[in-house]
């Protein structure tokens, strides 16, 4: 069942939201070369108690996993995609890194993802983030009432395919509210006019995951969390909190 929001509820959403948006900032102010990924873990869990919020990832056990999130970001670096778990690892210049961030406020939650290049980069890694963030921008811009969800699919799916980028098959986005994690599903490819249609008051994340080489296989580690591309390329993965309304599409997690 989909829980449309109301106004007041949104509004309690967008603090959450805050937060989050609060974290993702301090933890890409925090990352140069010779941090450590436990540390912008750290630099994340201060700004979310400070905030007087809680962690919607640490913990978090769904059925997949072996065992509960130990941290409150995924912290994905290079041929990570997704669900990377921070450890003692030491950024490099050059490294792409995506960093994915939950938090709940009052029983709401946030959850949004940056990725950005450790210092000058490469110019493939720039453009493969580039391209990610404009993948959301464009999906973002179909959460109007009356779209569908396949408006929104087809919009990041377009953009990734034009550039040559695999798209990491089975995962995508996501319905929140109370939950961080509620339907609907929302796919990083689809057909336009086909869906769900999109009313007012719904409330989806939308994460658009680029694979460089191309293809749209992946493997997990043995932690049983992190999935790295199968072809040992790199990975780009951004998102926001989106909700939709009367007047737009308001991002929750901006």
């Amino acid at each position: 069942m989909i829980e449309l929001k109301s106004a007041a509820e949104l509004d309690a959403m967008r603090e959450a939201g805050k937060v989050v948006a609060a974290a993702l900032s301090a933890v890409r102010a925090h990352a140069v070369a010779g941090v450590s990924l436990l540390e912008l873990d750290d630099v994340a869990a201060s700004v979310i108690a400070d905030a007087g919020a809680g962690s919607s990832f640490q913990h978090y056990h769904p059925r997949f996993a072996p065992t509960p999130f130990p941290a409150v970001i995924c912290a994905s670096v290079n041929d990570v995609i997704v669900h990377g778990i921070p450890d003692a690892y030491e950024l490099a210049e050059g490294d792409l890194v995506s960093i994915d961030c939950g938090a709940h406020v009052d029983g709401w939650h946030g959850d949004s993802a940056i990725s950005f290049v450790v210092g000058a980069g490469d110019p493939a890694d720039v453009k493969l983030v580039s391209v990610t963030e404009r993948a959301l921008d464009a999906a973002i811009a179909q959460c109007v009432p009356g779209n569908r969800l396949g408006d929104v699919s087809h919009a990041v799916g377009v953009i990734g395919r034009g550039a040559g980028y695999g798209i990491l098959r089975g995962f995508g986005g996501h319905g929140v509210g109370r939950a961080m994690h509620e339907a609907p599903s929302v796919a990083n490819e689809g057909t336009p006019g086909q869906g769900l249609q999109l009313r007012p008051g719904m409330v989806i994340a939308i994460e658009p995951m680029f694979i460089a080489g191309g293809v749209d296989t992946h493997y997990a580690a043995a932690d049983g969390w992190s999935l790295h591309t199968s072809d040992g390329s790199r990975a780009a993965h951004t998102e926001h909190t989106v909700a939709i309304t009367e007047s737009g599409p308001r991002v929750l997690t901006a």
